[in-house]
């Protein structure tokens, strides 16, 4: 018996194969990570664990007790170079491994400046894995000066951890504006502002030269305007590609990452894919979320259909994103908003809740749990509550969740 192979080393894999023993899968599972530790977790890493937070081991999703206890085969530190479609095995080395299912939750990986204008040079850091913490973390010196190239989610966190450790921080972004895919104006503007306040400079429209260096050190940003940031670390933050190398040179169907069903089924019947690595079918279109949240869903409902059980994947998407002592939640997707209604609370927290005509997609949160559990309930449930309920903050969250239709 062949059993299941997982190929991947983060939330999805991990979830996968405890929820294929869960949902009674008793056939043999193994996870292929190609990184020398257990699958973990990433949203900490550029966060808690760069501030000496969180240690390595609470990072792991499972302890390596877990996998030993579900017979669960652990193979870490191990990359495969090839999937047999035909034969249904895996390559890895000179070794190779039969399959029933094989899973793909092979992530994402990091886009990197390029080797041309400076990309590879020392000093030059990105924040998704473990080792690039590892690296970054001892550059990361009060005093310092550090360019972060990027102005998403990604970028704007690893400039404010920065900051918490001392160092003097310049954001670059290319764009006009900081979130300019991702949020509205009036969400950048508060995250900008507050950045500002804690000494960040923001440098928008701006888009850089190349690197300069000593010794083959970063050393400094060449901007296209002709000016010359110093900096003794770079950091990149613009966004990451969906990990489908694998997928492709086996001839599996490529869209935005690895295209599956609304099974989590890829275009062969004994392949299936979960995560960041993913793009599935919609209603409104075919798309690929990059979340802990989606990570976990999807890697659920595909374990649920290997072990028997025929479930469609319906995307509840959800995220944050933790900077200074601003907690931003986000229920749902903005794609295609129209308008947006700002909600300020006072104390309480401010909302920005996004509406294509009167249906609500989206609401940001910050610092306003209730907005975002609120907003998340009415989306979830196929309603929506109108604009100007929203805007009246004499009407709390119960009261708009009961409005909604």
């Amino acid at each position: 018996m062949s059993g299941a192979v997982i190929v991947g080393g983060g939330q999805a894999a991990a979830t996968l194969s405890s929820q294929l023993r869960t949902s009674g899968y008793r056939g043999p599972v193994t996870i292929f990570c190609d990184e020398p530790h257990p699958p973990y977790q990433r949203p900490p890493l550029s966060k808690a664990y760069l501030l000496g937070e969180m240690e390595r081991e609470q990072l792991f999703l499972k302890p390596l007790s877990y996998y030993a206890g579900e017979g669960i085969d652990l193979r870490l530190g191990t990359r495969i170079d090839a999937i047999d479609r035909a034969a249904r095995r895996v390559r890895f080395g000179k070794e190779t491994l039969n399959y029933d299912h094989l899973v793909l939750a092979t992530g994402a990986t990091p886009r990197r400046l390029p080797e041309t204008i400076g990309g590879g040079l020392a000093g030059v850091q990105t924040v998704r894995t473990l080792a690039d913490i590892d690296s970054l973390e001892p550059r990361m010196m009060p005093g310092r000066r550090v360019v972060v190239v990027g102005g998403g989610y990604i970028g704007l966190e690893a400039a404010a951890v920065a900051r918490k450790i001392g160092l003097d921080v310049t954001l670059i972004e290319a764009s006009p504006r900081i979130l300019q895919r991702v949020a509205s104006p009036e969400t950048a503007t508060c995250i900008r502002d507050l950045h500002k306040s804690h000494g960040v400079r923001i440098l928008e429209g701006m888009s850089l030269e190349r690197l300069l260096h000593k010794d083959g050190h970063v050393s400094g940003v060449l901007l296209f305007n002709g000016d010359i940031l110093a900096a003794d670390l770079v950091i990149v933050g613009i966004g990451v590609t969906p990990e489908a190398c694998l997928a492709e040179a086996a001839g599996l169907t490529i869209d935005n990452g690895i295209a599956v069903d609304e099974f989590g089924r890829t275009s062969d019947p004994s392949i299936w894919a979960a995560g960041d690595c993913a793009s599935f079918p919609t209603e409104q279109g075919r798309i690929r979320l990059e979340s802990v949240g989606n990570a976990i869903d999807q890697a659920k409902c595909v374990a649920t259909n290997i072990a028997g059980t025929p479930t469609r994947y319906v995307p509840k998407p959800w995220f944050w994103s933790d900077q200074y002592d601003l907690k931003m939640q986000i229920a749902g997707l903005n794609s295609g908003y129209e308008r947006v209604v700002v909600r300020d609370e006072g104390m309480n927290g401010s909302s920005i809740w996004y509406y294509s005509g009167d249906r609500l997609l989206a609401v940001d949160a910050l610092n306003n749990a209730r907005a975002f559990v609120a907003g998340r309930r009415i989306i979830e449930s196929g309603k929506t509550v109108p604009p100007e309920l929203v805007q009246d903050t004499g009407l709390d969250m119960k009261t708009l969740v009961a409005h909604a239709v």
